[in-house]
């Protein structure tokens, strides 16, 4: 094994991982090093145990596999490991080291993927992204941190910090269970440790500081650069916590009812060219599904490409969009691409808080869940308090104008569609 240069916060990082807690969270800005030193971390334990088995896991499968398993991966053996030899079995999606451990990659969003993931026992899960990943997604998947090996089973986690609502703070900072909210009765199992880009800088692009990260809004900067973990809006409709408590990895497979929703770009007029897509379902017992934000920058001709290849991914029945400023424009663009594409133009006629009311009160209700981690939408619900100096809500309001659709029985009494 190569003695490769480790940053002085790797070092720090390392002596953790070597600790005798069983979880360990490295949290912190962008780039700073941090699944480097867990992959480096993972296959020194797969090296000391022959025939043991390890997971790295994120909310979506080909998040593991594209950015970790063809990228970090083969770079942590490159520099770290020189020589050595991982074997990919691409039907089952795992790496087999020459000492016949095994290195598996998947995604807890969909349960074909799923299953074959958890029908095995693991000495080591790493959950990459771990802000991504439902809670309930966690807790499955620690059920099988079970195999019997020389190893002391462990999970590692990362992220970049999100709010103070997120169960990872809950469980890693203020020490308590995420949904009981009780102390944890072994709290010194749970350690974490803060690694920023600054931590890193040797080994980052020359200006990636300076020129990206710092160019970030405040409350990304304070995410991104500084490790931050973000205090809640009171001021908003939602928290992160009205969000996250009915979070969920994955949808009914029966839907009742799937509609896409469009805020279209008005360049010039708000301030933004970005197109709000979301997609939203409603299930037979009355609760709702937000399924995907495919909102985008892109001319009407290719938001509307996105917005149907949606409708069609998710077998829906409508296209929900605003027409307040496009008019006919909107309807246009969609039917060049899908001519016999149902359509339903919408026009507000109150402002974006009061339209939003109704929805915000089925979240409190805890009838919406989010199937799956959707950051730039969740930002900007918890964020977005209808100053005039604040940029137009574009993700925010597709999803209102999507789970109104589906809630309109529920809506009666709030004239906020002319």
């Amino acid at each position: 094994m190569q003695d490769f240069q480790k940053t002085p916060a790797q070092q720090r990082a390392l002596q953790l991982l070597q600790g005798s807690a069983r979880h360990i969270l490295l949290f912190g800005g962008s780039r700073s090093g941090k699944t480097f030193i867990l992959i480096y971390a993972l296959l020194v334990r797969a090296l000391k145990a022959p025939g043991s088995r390890h997971a790295i896991l994120r909310f979506h499968g080909n998040g593991a596999r594209y950015a970790v398993g063809f990228d970090t991966l083969p770079k942590v053996i490159s520099l770290a490991f020189p020589g050595l030899k991982a074997e990919y079995n691409k039907s089952d999606n795992f790496f087999m080291l020459p000492n016949r451990s095994e290195i598996w990659l998947g995604g807890l969003d969909a349960d074909e993927r799923a299953d074959r993931i958890l029908g095995r026992e693991f000495a080591t899960i790493y959950f990459n992204e771990c802000s991504e990943i439902p809670y309930s997604g966690i807790t499955t998947a620690l059920t099988r941190l079970a195999q019997k090996t020389r190893l002391q089973n462990r999970a590692y986690y990362d992220c970049n910090p999100s709010g103070r609502s997120h169960w990872s703070y809950k469980l890693f900072i203020e020490k308590v269970d995420p949904e009981s909210r009780q102390a944890l009765a072994m709290p010194e199992n749970y350690v974490s440790m803060l690694m920023n880009p600054t931590d890193n800088q040797v080994n980052l692009p020359a200006g990636y500081i300076e020129n990206t990260l710092a160019g970030l809004s405040l409350r990304q900067k304070n995410r991104f650069l500084n490790g931050l973990w973000q205090d809640d809006n009171s001021n908003a409709l939602w928290t992160p916590d009205l969000i996250e408590r009915n979070r969920v990895c994955r949808a009914p497979a029966d839907l009742e009812r799937v509609v896409i929703g469009i805020d279209p770009a008005v360049t010039g007029n708000t301030g933004s060219d970005l197109t709000g897509i979301v997609a939203a379902g409603r299930s037979s017992d009355g609760d709702y599904y937000v399924l995907a934000d495919a909102s985008l920058k892109a001319s009407p001709l290719n938001w509307a490409r996105t917005a149907v290849e949606l409708f069609n991914r998710y077998a829906a029945d409508r296209i929900v969009s605003e027409v307040n400023q496009g008019g006919d424009l909107i309807e246009m663009a969609l039917r060049n691409v899908a001519p016999d594409i149902p359509c339903k133009s919408v026009r507000a006629t109150r402002g974006k808080l009061l339209r939003a009311e109704p929805v915000a009160a089925l979240y409190e209700q805890n009838k919406v869940h989010h199937a799956g981690f959707f950051t730039e939408l969740e930002d900007e619900m918890c964020n977005y308090r209808g100053l005039s100096s604040q940029s137009s809500p574009d993700r925010l309001d597709a999803l209102v104008w999507a789970l109104t659709e589906l809630a309109q029985r529920n809506f009666s009494a709030y004239p906020i569609i002319a």
